[in-house]
């Protein structure tokens, strides 16, 4: 008998009921961030940006969204035996991204400090952009590794990747690594990502 511990969850699931009002919604907001970045267009004609745009946590066209992310990140730590009433559960950060059209945009290797709950909802992709590849977050685990037999991805590899569909939603711990690859510019590429905090009840009570 084999058991399984120390496991990390990623959680996906289909959420195209708001494919089409986030998408309209965060059309402003790469607009603005373009407008931000003119010099270096003019200068790059956009090659390698990631056009990333200011909070979304305050603008209610993504009530919403927000509140079904809170309550999904939560109830998926309580499935994992967290004793979420112990905790005020924060959205800490929400921001919507789009690389460049002319490609080259991407993301290295990243985590997100003093955050519990990660996660992204792809509004624009295809099998020719770019994609997360998260990381074996344990490090004892990486630097004992041995040679696979193939390229097949198994509870032994070193990263997974995950090819997106319009309207995926993607939640993760936020101390999984990830990144996206190079995209090359053949389609257009936008996502939102979000990071949620836990903060015991005792300490948030006090917080003015």
């Amino acid at each position: 008998m084999i058991s399984e511990f120390f496991q990390t969850p990623i959680w996906i699931e289909n959420k195209k009921e708001y494919l089409k009002s986030l998408t309209i919604a965060t059309n402003k907001y790469i607009k603005e961030a373009k407008n931000r970045e003119k010099e270096y267009i003019k200068k790059y004609k956009d090659f390698g940006a990631s056009y990333h745009s200011t909070p979304l946590t305050h603008d209610n066209n993504f009530l919403d969204f927000r509140n079904y992310v809170c309550d999904k990140s939560i109830s998926l730590l309580e499935k994992q035996n967290v004793l979420v009433s112990d905790y005020a559960f924060i959205l800490s950060e929400m921001w919507v991204q789009e690389f460049s059209k002319n490609g080259g945009g991407h993301h290295a290797a990243h985590i997100h400090w003093n955050q519990h709950i990660s996660g992204f909802y792809f509004l624009k992709c295809s099998e020719n952009t770019s994609y997360p590849i998260f990381h074996d977050p344990r490090t004892g685990a990486r630097t004992t590794k041995l040679k696979l037999k193939d390229s097949n991805i198994s509870s032994y590899s070193d990263f997974i990747n995950y090819r997106p569909r319009p309207g995926d939603l993607v939640i993760f711990p936020s101390y999984l690594e990830h990144e996206f690859v190079l995209d090359h510019g053949i389609d257009p590429f936008r996502f939102i990502h979000f990071n949620i905090q836990a903060v015991p009840k005792e300490v948030a009570k006090d917080v003015v």
